[in-house]
């Protein structure tokens, strides 16, 4: 077992690169399924949902070339098989993907029902629809879902919720139908953008990508031999920024598109924190007790979930009572109770949570409940006295790269131990 030992309380001070999107990412890397041919992708988050989406490709047909630490060449135009690896497929939420991109390419496809954070009720009605919609039949069964269309024709369909797993599962499996598909109602996170910008390069005409109606129409095939780099990560670079308030820090964070952080932004500056925007970087500083503020998270461009809990850690040590209206998942509030081992005032109940500050928070060993649980209670460790122990930091591998590393260079008094 390994675990983080943080040694605070410690300003963060510096700069900090931000690597690229990991929910792009883990989209982009099954979009190439689509693709009869090859392709480069660089910026390439080094996580462990990386390592295993590469390996879903593998055993799929593909072959994957590691040119460095953060770029792959992918080479798909043999695909051996339409079954994903079921032990492979349940350990993250985003292996769905491969569900739209294999019925685009091959016309079917069995995988196993996604896995990832235990955040409550996650379910996947909206991505089937959408797939029915376009003519495909689809059936769950003993947690392996079974995916097949003799032919996959464009339709209109509407989103009953806004789903940014739903709304990008739906485009790849569009991009190769014949006709035009419309998503109605979609979400307009920066990764939609991203993964359509993407499919776009090799010879897709998604139209619409960022609004919340999104036209696709079909196209032959997608060519390859082109490189794309991944959009940078809106969520780490979102965690420093918090981070920077939390720690009465400041932090530089270079290569950011600043225009995706304005809702943190604007809560940070609420709260009491200071924001220079310089177009692909932004500096963040604090250096008194945070203000109270209350959030709502909402879809893209609202306030997002993903960072929900190191909003948290914020809200414990800020002077007055917040709140925290969790507007998108049932189950994030778990993290509250190991902040209150740290000596947080927290009372959460369903999808609120109410912060009564404290003037500081203490050391204590504490167990990641997801993966943004887990970068929060690092942010805690380094502003609270005393000495952290964060522990399952296998949650925070999915989706951080060499957490302690950026923020050792920041200042912290950061160690990975083995036990």
């Amino acid at each position: 077992m390994e675990k983080l030992v943080i040694t605070g309380p410690t300003p963060l001070k510096g700069e900090v690169e931000i690597n690229g999107a990991k929910n792009a990412a883990v989209a982009i890397l099954p979009a190439t399924l689509l693709i009869d041919g090859i392709c480069t992708i660089e910026n390439l988050p080094n996580i462990s949902d990386i390592k295993i989406s590469c390996k879903i490709l593998e055993e799929l047909g593909a072959k994957i070339t590691w040119n460095n630490n953060n770029s792959i060449t992918v080479d798909t135009r043999n695909i051996t098989t339409t079954k994903a690896p079921i032990d492979l497929t349940s350990k993250f939420r985003a292996s769905y993907y491969v569900i739209g991109s294999m019925l685009g390419r091959m016309g079917e496809i069995e995988v196993g029902m996604p896995g990832g954070c235990k955040l409550g009720a996650r379910p996947i009605d909206q991505h089937i629809k959408g797939f029915e919609l376009l003519g495909a039949n689809v059936t769950v069964e003993k947690g392996t879902i079974f995916a097949k269309a003799k032919k996959l024709v464009g339709a209109h369909i509407y989103m009953d919720i806004v789903s940014v797993g739903a709304t990008i599962n739906v485009m790849l499996s569009a991009v190769l139908a014949k006709g035009t598909t419309t998503i109605d109602n979609a979400a307009k996170e920066p990764h939609i953008v991203d993964v359509a910008n993407f499919l776009n390069t090799m010879g897709a005409d998604i139209r619409g990508a960022g609004t919340d109606v999104i036209k696709i129409n079909g196209v032959e095939k997608l060519h390859g031999n082109t490189t794309y780099s991944v959009v940078p990560d809106q969520i780490e670079a979102g965690t420093f920024m918090l981070a920077s308030v939390a720690t009465k820090g400041d932090i530089t964070l270079k290569n950011c598109i600043t225009k995706h952080l304005e809702s943190i932004t604007a809560k940070i500056l609420e709260v009491g924190g200071n924001v220079e925007d310089n177009g692909d970087s932004i500096r963040v500083w604090c250096n008194k007790r945070p203000n109270k503020a209350n959030i709502k998270t909402l879809p893209y461009p609202g306030f997002p979930t993903d960072l929900q809990p190191q909003m948290g850690v914020v809200l414990s040590i800020a002077d007055g009572t917040s709140t925290i209206n969790e507007s998108i998942w049932e189950s994030r509030f778990q993290y509250t109770e190991e902040l209150n081992k740290m000596g947080a005032k927290i009372t959460a109940q369903g999808k609120m949570a109410f912060f009564e500050g404290v003037e500081k928070l203490y050391g204590a060993p504490v167990y990641s409940t997801d993966l943004r649980a887990g970068a929060a209670l690092v942010i805690a460790g380094t502003a609270a006295e005393g000495i952290t122990e964060v522990y399952n930091l296998e949650h925070i591998d999915r989706g951080y790269e060499n957490i302690e590393e950026k923020f050792r260079k920041l200042g912290a008094k950061i160690k990975r131990i083995k036990e």
